[in-house]
């Protein structure tokens, strides 16, 4: 799954330099058989933003470049979702990372503790993001639940762009309380006072793979669309 996650990226972004970070040598010998650059990376890092870290350092990228993480349980990612993200380090001066977001169009997602929903202020900057359903309409508890609030919630999608300037201090940011509690690696940028901009764009996303029905699902659509992937 993580060399298809490579390969949509690469086909969309083919001026990129698309790597691997990887905690596995057989992680970097699934990459090597397809042609797709990785680097290995320790095993106890916290979170894949620690992990980035490291990464950057390995390939000696400059503080003032630009990287976008792509997590590797997004086999459906738009490839020009990553552009759009590292955009919004163009357009938020003011923020540390950049992520993405869509409207939800189903009560069963909104519920779903695996679909990580966002909260945006006015300049689309995020004030929180939770596996809750959020943000929760006053009388949602009255009665039983059939419909979503309005305007509807937004989903956040697993895709993250970093100055590496940023990402290179966040190993050393302490771990927050709410990070812990949400398995959220994000929530330690908000709780120590950085900002993340966010992308919302038009239209959904395809669907990232949380569970083995998840992924059996993702495999029956690409079939259906004639898509071969790796195993």
């Amino acid at each position: 799954m993580v060399v298809r996650v490579a390969q949509r990226v690469l086909s969309g972004v083919a001026t990129a330099r698309v790597v691997v970070a990887a905690d596995d040598l057989s992680i970097v010998q699934a990459c090597s058989d397809h042609g797709i650059e990785s680097v290995l990376t320790r095993t106890d890092h916290a979170s894949g933003s620690d992990r980035l870290a490291e990464a950057t350092q390995i390939l000696g990228l400059p503080d003032d470049s630009v990287v976008v993480n792509v997590q590797g349980d997004e086999p459906l990612i738009d490839p020009n979702l990553a552009l759009a993200v590292a955009d919004q380090l163009v357009q938020h001066p003011q923020a540390a990372m950049g992520t993405a977001a869509h409207a939800l169009d189903n009560l069963a997602d909104f519920l779903n503790p695996n679909v990580v929903k966002v909260v945006l202020d006015a300049k689309g900057l995020a004030l929180y993001f939770s596996r809750a359903p959020i943000a929760w309409w006053r009388d949602g508890f009255a009665g039983e639940l059939r419909s979503l609030p309005d305007p509807a919630p937004l989903r956040h999608v697993g895709i993250y762009s970093y100055r590496v300037g940023f990402l290179r201090s966040f190993p050393t940011l302490s771990q927050a309380p709410l990070e812990a509690t949400e398995a959220l690696e994000q929530l330690r940028a908000l709780w120590h006072g950085y900002r993340i901009a966010v992308h919302v764009s038009p239209n959904s996303h395809g669907a990232g793979v949380d569970t083995p029905d998840d992924l059996a699902r993702v495999r029956r659509m690409l079939s259906a669309a004639g898509t071969t992937y790796v195993r």
